[in-house]
């Protein structure tokens, strides 16, 4: 099968414009995921700073300097610190175009991630030099082992006292199951942090705490036994550095680029983002080594970057993402081809041409038009309410992308509209958040009140959050006593009939017509199941 694949990606390429090729040899796209506060956000911010996008951090389109991040661009993530929704970055650096998907660390948010992941080729994962490995992290590079996805590994905070370097690299190794090979290592650490040896570039990257590593703090040194690293970081702290690296030789395997674009091999490096330092030679390697766009398994077939027929799909819905225009934009990743404005794609779900006029590219907030986009990229699709999460793009082929993930519900509550002066607004809010896919809405059958069911408590305040400052809409929530909503199917007719009888008070349908079953305990769900053998219960919904 591989083979195969590989013989049918060698005829694509060899069929490939030269402008096709060179455009998806150029781009990387890729995720930054974290557990909360390990500065994820930092450094995509830091990474657009090396790459020109942005001049001052924190800088957003209006000449004043907030201090939000920029990839921060919905008001509650600036009030409360977090990031609660997928941000989209492109940027020029070294010829190369540089796609960043910057994704909520929130364990609430996580679908949010997983569905992100599903658009990148790479991801860089940051992990905080004091707390190591922490639960979120676990969840996420998991995802990624799946999938094979490329990682490297970027240990930040070196500025602040933090845990041993080896010992966090045998962390990584047992907790994340990832093999690992650093490509720099630190020289102290908090007070005595003086800087990290770039074993790759085989340089020493001099530790300066003013937030602006200029090119005079790069040494080159290739024999680690020149006397220039003991006049620049001490002789106690050189021994070190020259004992470390030597266990680093022996211990740990060679850097391979093939076994980190099989997922098998991930680069390990050192830094502080908030200080701006470790992030330029991150972002060097990266470039250099991380994959260009990568084909993608459709339930059809495998789709390979350069086939000339253009194919795209939907992993993310955002809704006002400037509430003054109340715009809805549905993000697509480009799998193949040259996608182009104001021309026909076919809507496969819908069975039907549409045009778009003005796709758009992300800096965060800040959007443009742009003409032509190519595999890797991502585009902002304008929707009046055409687009579900995971809808596929094409010239006309019939085809749905793998690997989509939907959460069943945890954690449900009743939702009323607490202003009866707005109930327009109050059900257009609550429709299209809930097409973000953040979120699932179910009606009951009995008496049609709407409960609201989310992976992650903090989801409910976001909801309520939005609906008020982009909608003008206020809601009351009320607890309800729920343990699980399940999606129910069967083949005979009449046995779904006498199960819609007996359970009727115990019915919704969820926001497109589907049947779901809300079980209130455990045991109130085991023995439906028993009850109804000739039902089928499902804990996934295929969006």
């Amino acid at each position: 099968m591989e083979k195969t694949e590989t013989l049918q990606a060698d005829a694509h390429y060899a069929k490939a414009s030269p402008q096709m090729k060179n455009e998806i040899a150029r781009r990387r796209t890729f995720a930054i995921v974290s557990h909360p506060d390990a500065g994820k956000t930092t450094l995509t911010e830091k990474l657009l700073l090396f790459g020109g996008a942005i001049q001052v951090a924190g800088a957003v389109k209006s000449n004043k300097i907030k201090k939000t991040a920029t990839s921060d661009f919905m008001e509650i993530e600036k009030q409360r610190g977090i990031s609660v929704a997928t941000s989209v970055m492109g940027f020029e650096y070294q010829g190369r175009k540089i796609n960043i998907l910057d994704t909520p660390g929130h364990k609430d948010f996580a679908e949010d991630t997983y569905r992100t992941l599903t658009a990148v080729d790479s991801v860089i994962v940051v992990i905080d030099v004091a707390k190591g490995v922490e639960e979120q992290t676990r969840r996420l590079v998991e995802v990624c082992r799946m999938r094979k996805t490329p990682v490297i590994v970027f240990i930040n905070k070196l500025d602040r006292e933090g845990k041993d370097g080896f010992d966090l690299l045998d962390e990584i190794e047992q907790e994340l199951g990832l093999r690992v090979r650093p490509l720099s290592w630190p020289i102290g650490m908090g007070q005595r942090f003086r800087g990290v040896y770039n074993l790759y570039e085989q340089n020493l990257v001099l530790f300066r705490p003013h937030g602006k590593q200029t090119e005079e703090d790069t040494v080159r040194i290739d024999d680690l036994s020149d006397g220039q690293l003991d006049a620049h970081v001490g002789t106690s702290l050189a021994d070190t550095l020259r004992e470390e690296v030597e266990i680093i030789e022996e211990v740990y395997p060679a850097f391979s680029r093939e076994a980190y674009l099989e997922g098998e091999l991930s680069p390990v490096f050192f830094g502080s983002a908030i200080n701006n330092f470790g992030v330029r030679e991150l972002l060097d390697c990266f470039v250099e080594i991380a994959p260009a766009p990568q084909p993608r398994q459709a339930e059809e077939r495998v789709v390979h970057p350069h086939e000339p027929k253009f194919t795209g799909f939907v992993f993310k819905i955002h809704a006002n993402i400037d509430p003054r225009h109340r715009d809805r934009i549905a993000f697509v990743r480009i799998v193949s081809g040259k996608f182009a404005r104001n021309t026909n794609y076919y809507h496969v779900r819908q069975g039907r041409n549409l045009k778009f006029s003005n796709p758009t590219s992300f800096m965060a907030a800040r959007k443009e038009v742009v003409d032509e986009a190519w595999p890797g990229d991502v585009v902002g699709l304008y929707d009046s309410g055409n687009f579900k999460i995971g809808d596929t793009l094409t010239e006309g082929e019939v085809l749905h992308f793998k690997g989509m993930p939907s959460f069943s519900p945890e954690i449900f509550r009743f939702v009323d509209n607490a202003d009866p002066m707005k109930y327009k607004q109050f059900e257009k809010g609550l429709d299209q958040l809930m097409d973000e896919g953040v979120a699932q809405l179910f009606i009951k059958e009995d008496n049609g009140r709407k409960i609201i069911g989310v992976v992650g408590a903090l989801q409910f305040d976001v909801i309520q959050y939005r609906l008020e400052h982009e909608y003008g809409a206020r809601v009351r929530y009320e607890p309800v006593n729920l343990h699980k909503a399940c999606w129910v199917t069967a083949e005979d007719e009449a046995a779904l009939a006498e199960f819609v009888k007996r359970r009727h008070k115990d019915l919704a349908r969820d926001k497109h017509g589907r049947l779901v079953y809300l079980a209130e305990s455990p045991w109130m769900l085991k023995m439906a199941q028993e009850n109804h053998p000739d039902i089928h219960f499902h804990f996934t919904s295929e969006l």
